[in-house]
């Protein structure tokens, strides 16, 4: 099951200059192999002022999520209107333990830089992507607004339709793997399938507070055929489901 709770400040009492230390330290190790993709300021939550009651919530919550992450998710809240603070981390499935805490840290600090003092905002890197806002909703349902695509520059140029076919078969196959019931609480699967003299490799994931993940990744096929038509790789990501395939390995083994 996911980890969605809210939190009392006198749970914690980890010291904060270790905590800026394991920050740093975990930003340094992850730069050169986490890219950074897209990120999103939500302006329209509006921002907070330097000693706000938000920002003491803010603070509290991103100490709070300086522990490890098993499953590679969490979505913790503190607060109530208007400085009411929830903020959502997901994992890549292949990333977790200490790969989902340095990816974490990553986050934090390019949110920090890109949009300061935002109550709304999202940031998305390879491995994880990290979303703090301010409106109360557990369990989530499906926005797709801050959602986007990305594709790989190179065309096929052969059995395009074929190709586009069987990317989008072996996706569905590896959403209802993810969200077959009992099979798993990670709402996760990936894999690989042979085109041919080639490898189809693919992922498809939600996050694990959602309410309709198989409308969620339904929704990002169909987004493929819109953006990335015969593209040799491509990716759908937003705040509740992401998936990718390409035609080469891009998952830890």
């Amino acid at each position: 099951m996911y980890s969605s709770y809210s939190l009392s400040k006198r749970l914690v009492s980890i010291p904060i200059l270790a905590i800026q230390l394991l920050l740093i330290r975990s930003v340094s190790s992850l730069n050169l192999t986490n890219d950074y993709l897209n990120h999103k300021c939500l302006v329209s939550q509006g921002k907070y002022r330097p000693g706000d009651k938000y920002e003491d919530n803010l603070n509290f919550l991103t100490q709070v999520l300086s522990y490890n992450f098993p499953d590679g998710f969490i979505h913790i809240s503190y607060g109530e209107a208007p400085s009411f603070v929830a903020v959502i981390l997901q994992c890549r499935g292949d990333s977790y333990d200490s790969k989902c805490l340095s990816c974490y840290a990553t986050a934090l600090s390019g949110l920090r830089r890109r949009c300061q003092r935002n109550k709304g905002r999202v940031i998305w890197y390879d491995q994880c992507f990290l979303f703090i806002n301010s409106i109360k909703s557990s369990p989530r349902k499906n926005d797709y607004r801050n959602a986007f695509s990305m594709h790989n520059p190179n065309n096929m140029i052969k059995d395009t339709e074929l190709f586009n076919k069987k990317t989008r078969d072996f996706l569905y196959e590896l959403m209802l793997e993810a969200t077959t019931p009992n099979r798993t609480m990670m709402l996760y699967a990936a894999g690989e399938k042979k085109l041919g003299t080639k490898k189809l490799y693919a992922m498809v994931q939600c996050a694990q507070d959602i309410l309709r993940c198989k409308g969620c990744l339904e929704w990002s096929i169909n987004e493929l055929s819109k953006c990335c038509h015969s593209k040799q790789g491509a990716r759908v990501l937003g705040t509740e489901c992401t998936l990718r395939y390409e035609l080469y390995p891009f998952l830890r083994g």
